[in-house]
């Protein structure tokens, strides 16, 4: 009696194909916009931030006929009417704003165990932060640049009803939006790069706040050594690109530095935001 054994079905061996980058950052955007408080905050950002500049700017209008004519025809020939386009208190509340977002981004993931989902589904890591990465720099460009658009021609319509507002074409009034708009993404990408470092929502806010805000208080520029440190942190480097005072070669500035510098200061911390966020997840648990 002979026995046939019959070879087993030919079985398919195919590996799944990876997720591509696109499918991934299709996935990201989905996130975002799932949570109803993302629009809620971008939206509310907004309005606060614009409620700050034109509130300081209508200030200024009201009281316009108060001021004596040479402190008029000082502030139209200075171009001080850009100081209102995006006033110090907005900025700072775009840093927080924007961080604390970029934050939330990532530690609400590890707060509800997502990520290990997240990562389970797609183990290339890198890829997935990438992912992350680019739809929050996207939308984060986005959301600065409607809000700094928007606080130009607000707050400048209002000067123009005295005939001391400026336009886009005038000098330094491209850069003040520019820089404005993009100190959203900035600040979001720092946000995100610490979140991953530490994990923890409350922890990661908290540092938000001691990077970009308080940590610019203790280095003043009145010494040299100090302006060094200054000059290096991305809130300095908004404040620099928006300063009128520069446009009359920095009277009254200690150490001052130039636009490139600012812009070069801004460009490594986004880099260097990217980078941390993407490459810090690859050799650690979830």
């Amino acid at each position: 009696m002979t026995t046939v054994s019959t070879p087993p079905a030919a079985r398919a061996t195919a590996a799944e194909p990876p997720a591509r980058f696109r499918d991934l950052l299709a996935s990201e955007w989905l996130k975002l916009w799932s949570l109803r408080s993302t629009v809620r905050a971008y939206v509310l950002g907004t309005l606060v931030v614009l409620a700050f500049n034109v509130g300081a700017t209508y200030d200024r209008y009201r009281y316009w006929t108060e001021h004596n004519a040479a402190d008029r025809a000082d502030f139209v020939a200075g171009g001080i009417a850009l100081a209102y386009a995006y006033t110090t208190n907005a900025g700072t509340l775009m840093m927080l704003t924007a961080g604390a977002i970029g934050a939330v981004a990532i530690t609400g993931e590890y707060s509800t165990g997502l990520i290990r989902t997240t990562f389970a589904a797609v183990p290339a890591r890198r890829s997935v932060m990438a992912a992350k990465v680019c739809v929050l720099t996207t939308v984060m460009t986005v959301f600065g640049a409607v809000t700094a658009a928007l606080s130009f021609w607000l707050s400048q319509a209002i000067l123009a009803r005295h005939d001391a507002g400026v336009s886009i074409a005038d000098p330094g009034s491209s850069r003040v939006v520019v820089a404005s708009a993009l100190l959203a993404p900035v600040c979001g990408l720092v946000g995100m790069a610490l979140g991953v470092l530490l994990r923890h929502g409350a922890a990661t806010v908290v540092t938000v706040v001691v990077v970009l805000l308080v940590v610019p208080l203790v280095f003043a520029d009145d010494r040299h050594w100090a302006a060094v440190v200054d000059h290096a942190l991305p809130s300095s480097a908004w404040m620099r690109l928006v300063d009128i005072r520069y446009g009359t070669g920095g009277a009254g500035i200690p150490f001052p530095w130039t636009v490139g510098g600012a812009w070069t200061v801004f460009a490594l911390w986004a880099l260097g935001a990217a980078a941390v966020a993407v490459f810090a997840t690859h050799r650690r648990d979830q």
